[in-house]
């Protein structure tokens, strides 16, 4: 899974297909609708936010957590399709 955790319209500018969007600051409240045994790469635009939220996702249980090393911004310069800002 594909965990999102910029704000709105971050999310509105670029975003990765098929990734879910929570944002960081609903992430405390809406934990149970994530999937604690599935792999989940978190997602922001630099990769200090994701990084934090991986290891808070750890630390509440769930084993299997990667953090997009240099975000969106590193991703859009593999993939053209999303946009770079």
């Amino acid at each position: 899974m594909l965990l999102d955790v910029r704000e709105p319209w971050e999310f509105e500018l670029a975003s990765i297909e098929g990734s879910e969007f929570i944002p960081m600051s609903q992430l405390e409240r809406r934990f149970t609708e994530l999937d604690p045994d599935a792999e989940t790469v978190v997602i922001c635009h630099h990769g200090n936010c994701s990084s934090y939220v991986a290891v808070a996702l750890q630390r509440a249980g769930f084993e299997n957590v990667l953090n997009l090393e240099g975000g969106l911004d590193a991703y859009s310069s593999v993939d053209e399709s999303v946009p770079r800002y």
